[in-house]
């Protein structure tokens, strides 16, 4: 499981260095097979076999409905297998660069079976909203049993 935050840069070649308690869960689990794509203002990185269930959930929806085959053009569509180098780096594609506003400092938050990748001055915004909000989010999410 991904859990934590680390902030790191981005160096001028698009690379990121993916933090060492997440590179290690990708070798041990996942042999260092890595999907990123575009979601909700940041990056969301897969691990192979957590992509592959994703593909198969939206693959068995209707192709009828215009709501599905927009996430899939946006979601799917994004997805680029990132290859970690000898230092443990990922070249970000700059399409996805461009799309989550990556370029220096950038944070990467664990959630679980997943991580993000988010430039630093919209993860504060999105930090900064989610404590104001807190109380209501947690009452929400308090519905779901958790």
């Amino acid at each position: 499981m991904f859990r934590g935050r680390f902030h790191h840069t981005l160096d001028a070649k698009g690379r990121l260095r993916i933090p060492t308690r997440f590179r290690e869960i990708l070798q041990k689990q996942f042999n260092d097979q890595l999907i990123i794509t575009n979601l909700d203002r940041c990056l969301i990185a897969y691990p192979l076999p957590e992509w592959e269930k994703v593909e198969e959930q939206v693959g068995g929806l209707s192709k009828m409905s215009p709501d599905i085959r927009a996430f899939q053009r946006f979601f799917i569509s994004g997805a680029t297998e990132c290859s970690f180098d000898k230092q443990g780096r990922i070249l970000i594609p700059q399409t996805l660069r461009d799309y989550a506003k990556l370029e220096r400092e950038v944070v990467i938050a664990g959630v679980l079976k997943n991580f993000e990748i988010w430039s630093k001055p919209l993860w504060d915004e999105e930090i900064r909203n989610s404590q104001e909000n807190f109380r209501q989010i947690a009452e929400s999410v308090s519905s779901y049993g958790v």
